[in-house]
């Protein structure tokens, strides 16, 4: 005869054998991390900024840099960030024409300048970088180091100063092109290349390179920092570190590493 025990005996036995249900992070949690994508140039600057900011508030940042190009991409393809930081405009509108950022968070941060830098080997003085400049006769057979023309920020503006030159034909064949604007810096750094293409930021943060020329800022389009934070940031502290990069301490920090900070548009 069957029971009442009997018959909630398997009953019980299902239900312990189901698993434990899954303990999801608050969304509130006041101590969430904040994940920004970033130029690779922006590391330097970008890393005092966070530092000083956990140690004010405890919320740590999680930084990734890399080339924007690809920082663009992989946020197209899902990669978890809550705000991205591009080193030229297009990137930034790439991401914006696939709807994932925040319009009304996304604004011009920063500028730059372009600059030609030399190897710790490097005699030859200062290079005067005007129309018809004699860049593939001072490489000799080394190669000039700079990020990739296609994709990566610095190199598409390298390449178009040196059109605007005139001997973009000449140097195209000596070109190293690398997968960021940091990775370039590192092959002149090292002595793998005697020249590069950099921005003055980079070339700051390596005392083993020196800049050696400044390319006139008529000769390629304006060197940019859009920000914008993402559609599908998860953190409730990207919008404070957002705020945070705009502040008086960022701006301290930006313009030690050699960046301008770009005035806000009037009524902003």
């Amino acid at each position: 005869m069957l029971t009442r025990r009997s018959l909630l005996a398997p009953l019980a036995l299902a239900l312990a054998l189901l698993p434990l249900p899954f303990s999801a992070p608050r969304a509130d949690d006041a101590r969430a991390p904040v994940t920004v994508f970033a130029a690779a140039s922006l590391k330097n600057a970008l890393d005092s900024i966070a530092a000083a900011w956990t140690r004010e508030t405890g919320v740590e940042v999680k930084a990734s840099y890399a080339a924007s190009s690809a920082l663009a991409k992989q946020i197209e393809q899902g990669a978890p960030a809550d705000l991205f930081i591009s080193a030229d405009l297009a990137w930034m509108d790439y991401v914006a024409g696939k709807d994932l950022i925040v319009p009304a968070t996304r604004e011009t941060l920063l500028g730059n300048r372009l600059v030609l830098v030399a190897g710790p080997d490097w005699s030859r003085g200062e290079v005067e970088l005007k129309p018809g400049v004699d860049l593939a006769g001072l490489l000799g057979d080394g190669r000039l180091a700079m990020g990739e023309t296609s994709s990566v920020p610095a190199g598409k503006y390298g390449k178009a100063a040196l059109e605007t030159l005139g001997v973009w034909s000449a140097v195209e064949p000596k070109v190293a092109g690398a997968e960021s604007v940091r990775a370039a810096l590192a092959l002149v750094s090292r002595g793998e290349a005697p020249l590069g293409i950099v921005y003055k930021t980079d070339a700051a943060a390596d005392p083993k390179v020196k800049i050696v020329g400044t390319f006139p800022e008529d000769s390629h389009p304006p060197i940019v920092y859009p920000v914008a934070q993402l559609k599908d940031s998860k953190s409730p502290n990207a919008s404070a570190f957002l705020k945070r990069l705009t502040s008086a301490p960022a701006r301290a920090d930006f313009e030690a590493a050699g960046f301008a900070v770009l005035p806000k548009p009037s009524g902003s």
